[in-house]
């Protein structure tokens, strides 16, 4: 039932934008909607035709051309589009690009009883029953892994959970059309439940008990007891010493020839130093040039 639910959820998307239920739904032999073993239409799916008021037709067996027709009417989505969508892309961004995909695809011209129309109109002059007020209430499930932060990822939106629980795997559990969400844990536990936010607005819900549950797991973590192991002096070794002076291009074996053991150098360098400069106006011109 579970595969159903986002079948579901996707269906009552698309019949809320079109403001109304055809009368007829046409599927491919999906197993979320064809049953083999009874050759006819799932008793999960039949419930959820029943529920919004159309009739399923399934595409005949072994009729390739019968299927492509289908397919072909709408190969601009399911290919041209489908095919060049940027994996990156949000769920917003792709919704607007099908947005301007309808428009061209509604654009397309038809002949009925000779007379020239479009896929646009024909559409619009199509009967549709009206769209039951709340979905069918199937249960959709998504598995995800809990952040640092102690959050799970869901439409966009980010739900909070105990703090024990970074890293490990929990289970998204909403009914479609319910106000509430459970976080489920492997075993079947029910550690969290919140308000659904509205889908994709980056919203961040988090329950006041987790939070607190956090703060304190955080400042738990913390210690003051030395030594700190991120201030432990730890002076350059001799071969650190000798990658460096390889590197400054001093030969390794007159480095301990540099090392200054005597003041006396020192000295005769500051006595250098301190040498009157030449006044001669030819040595003042020959630096000037």
């Amino acid at each position: 039932m579970w595969g159903v639910a986002h079948l579901v959820d996707a269906l009552d998307a698309v019949v809320r934008r079109l403001g109304g239920v055809s009368r007829l739904w046409r599927f491919d032999r999906m197993a979320t909607v064809f049953d083999r073993a009874r050759d006819d239409v799932a008793g999960s799916f039949a419930a959820v035709a029943k529920y919004y008021g159309a009739q399923v037709r399934l595409c005949p067996p072994r009729r390739g051309n019968r299927k492509g027709v289908v397919e072909k009417a709408n190969h601009s989505a399911a290919q041209r589009w489908w095919r060049t969508l940027p994996d990156d892309v949000s769920v917003l961004v792709a919704q607007a690009g099908v947005d301007r995909l309808a428009e061209r695809m509604d654009a397309r011209r038809r002949v009925v009883d000779a007379v020239a129309t479009t896929v646009g109109a024909l559409a619009a002059a199509e009967p549709l029953s009206a769209v039951p007020l709340l979905p069918f209430p199937a249960v959709t499930e998504a598995l995800r892994t809990v952040s640092a932060q102690g959050l799970v990822f869901l439409d966009g939106n980010s739900y909070s959970v105990p703090p024990g629980l970074v890293g490990r795997q929990v289970t998204v559990r909403h009914r479609l059309g319910a106000e509430v969400l459970h976080v489920v844990t492997a075993g079947g536990a029910i550690v969290a439940e919140h308000r659904v936010a509205l889908a994709h607005a980056g919203a961040v819900v988090r329950d006041e008990g987790h939070v607190r549950a956090l703060e304190a797991a955080v400042l738990a973590s913390f210690s003051s007891a030395p030594p700190c192991p991120r201030k432990v002096r730890r002076p350059p070794s001799p071969d650190a010493r000798a990658e460096a002076a390889r590197l400054a291009g001093i030969p390794v074996a007159d480095t301990a020839a540099r090392v200054v053991i005597d003041m006396n150098s020192y000295v005769a360098a500051a006595a250098r130093l301190q040498r009157p400069v030449s006044q001669d106006p030819t040595e003042v011109e020959e630096k000037s040039q």
